[in-house]
């Protein structure tokens, strides 16, 4: 006999899926996803900047300059890199802020930050960036401090990504732009399916000859099937409260721009 669902069951079941959320294909508990998302890129910090480039045959650097090119990021500009990781964004908005701006980089992993704040000080960056250890849910920022807020490939995960864009939301100044670089639903069957044999295949072996972790590679293969789609988290930033939100399919949408205005 199935038992009877009573309010006090209903909710108590309720309360339970509330507590629960995804760590790739797992379910874990909310308290315990970023303590294990931070495992993974603890493993793979050191090896970071080369898997991209193997993994994406260097097409990331395309995704990442058209970002750059849309985010309308002037001199003297205050840009926010959440999730920053080695440091791409960062540099190149260094460049363009110049010495009257400023860039955050800032990530949640104290080992992807250290290797990032590494790279750039090797290769000259100082003056204009800081480097912040930081939640995007709880980002320890003022309201309205940055003219430009950017999330490339880190939003997948966020344990509460609702939170989070109405936190990069709040950070904001009125007019200021958010943009997401992450990746995304295959727009073509045919596309897709080539991708998952790809990603479920060869991402986990490259990183384990690479990297001597397929573990990790096969959590950020998974992690981005668990990704909403284009429209659902366009619709996820207009609940934030930003407007004239639009994304921008590449390679055929294995990855999408996300673009919001603060009003």
């Amino acid at each position: 006999m199935s038992e009877q669902q009573t309010p006090a069951n209903q909710a108590q079941n309720s309360q339970g899926q509330d507590d629960v959320t995804h760590f790739g294909f797992r379910d874990v508990p909310k308290s315990q996803k970023a303590s294990q998302v931070a495992d993974v890129f603890h493993s793979v910090a050191g090896k970071y900047d080369l898997m991209n480039d193997l993994m994406s045959m260097g097409i990331h650097r395309l995704w990442k300059r058209f970002t750059i090119e849309l985010s309308g990021v002037r001199p003297g500009h205050q840009v926010l890199d959440i999730a920053g990781g080695t440091g791409d964004l960062t540099m190149k908005f260094s460049d363009l802020v110049g010495p009257s701006g400023k860039v955050v980089l800032a990530d949640i992993n104290a080992s992807m930050l250290k290797v990032g704040r590494g790279r750039l000080v090797d290769r000259g960056y100082a003056g204009n960036i800081e480097y912040v250890q930081a939640d995007a849910e709880h980002l320890p920022f003022p309201d309205n401090s940055f003219n430009a807020v950017s999330i490339a490939f880190g939003l997948r995960n966020v344990t509460d990504k609702d939170q989070a864009l109405r936190d990069m939301t709040r950070a904001l100044k009125p007019g200021g732009k958010l943009m997401i670089l992450e990746f995304s639903k295959p727009t073509n069957p045919l596309l897709s399916k080539a991708y998952d044999t790809y990603s479920f295949t060869a991402l986990p072996l490259m990183g384990q000859l690479i990297a001597g972790d397929s573990e990790s590679y096969k959590y950020l293969a998974e992690s981005i099937r668990m990704h909403p789609d284009q429209d659902t988290l366009k619709g996820m930033m207009e609940n934030a409260g930003l407007v004239g939100c639009k994304y921008y399919n590449m390679t055929g949408g294995i990855v999408a721009l996300h673009v919001g205005i603060k009003p």
